[in-house]
């Protein structure tokens, strides 16, 4: 659990919600159904009508990342090649087989076949690398439609309030009706911009992030993989690797 994105959350939440309590103003009042379908309702069709079934699908699916990031051991991974490398050295590079069975990445499998395969190293990172691309390619797509809806929103509070302003004019004779179009058109905009600023935007951004540690990831993989199929010194890979390391890592 990301404990500091659950914080986050809460925090802004909170700011919002105290803001309005100490200001003296009822919490009920920032609670409007019909703002609520209006910009979220919108926000969504919108999103859904820019994007493909399996981008949009996706990109909900990556929401999860937020609050329960992928796993990504740099020191592990590091040390995974490390042993790699000292065992082809000592058997050649077909003693690499019994690790097909204790690996369980996708792309860590397919890069420690490809090096037992007798590939070469040009050949290994010229495939991996295209395996990087599509990776970020599709997980980038997927993050654009909480990108979008960041933009969507406010434009659909916007249009929430022009809705609340229409209703309230025309019932300009009937001062009992005018609170309800006032209150529609004022929280319509605090949801259209509150969305997009505290969970879209900030959402995309987070799994952009993550998306780009992992890349890294993989692009170490590679540089170590390399070195082994070069049949490079052990503590010379190591030293290259730990060069992608970064704070926190």
């Amino acid at each position: 659990m990301d404990i500091l994105s659950v914080l986050g959350l809460l925090v802004a939440l909170g700011a919002v919600l105290g803001g309005q309590w100490l200001e003296g103003g009822h919490l009920s009042s920032l609670l409007q159904v019909t703002a609520f379908f209006i910009v979220i309702g919108g926000t969504l069709g919108a999103v859904m009508l820019q994007s493909r079934l399996p981008v949009f699908a996706d990109g909900i699916r990556l929401a999860k990342w937020v609050f329960q990031s992928p796993p990504c051991d740099f020191r592990g991974l590091i040390n995974r090649v490390i042993h790699w490398s000292n065992v082809a050295r000592r058997g050649g590079l077909l003693a690499l087989e019994p690790q097909l069975r204790i690996e369980k990445g996708a792309f860590e499998l397919k890069g420690l076949q490809l090096l037992i395969d007798g590939a070469d190293p040009a050949t290994i990172r010229e495939i991996l690398e295209r395996d990087i691309d599509t990776f970020e390619d599709s997980h980038r797509a997927s993050i654009r439609v909480w990108e979008s809806a960041g933009g969507y929103a406010p434009t659909l509070g916007i249009l929430g309030a022009v809705i609340g302003l229409i209703h309230t004019m025309e019932n300009l004779t009937d001062p009992g009706k005018l609170g309800a179009g006032i209150a529609v058109a004022f929280v319509a905009t605090i949801y259209g911009v509150g969305a997009a600023n505290l969970l879209f935007l900030p959402v995309a951004h987070k799994l952009k992030a993550l998306v780009t540690r992992e890349c890294r990831r993989r692009e170490m993989l590679i540089d170590g993989l390399v070195g082994v199929a070069n049949g490079e010194n052990p503590r010379i890979i190591q030293g290259r690797l730990e060069g992608y390391l970064s704070p926190g890592d």
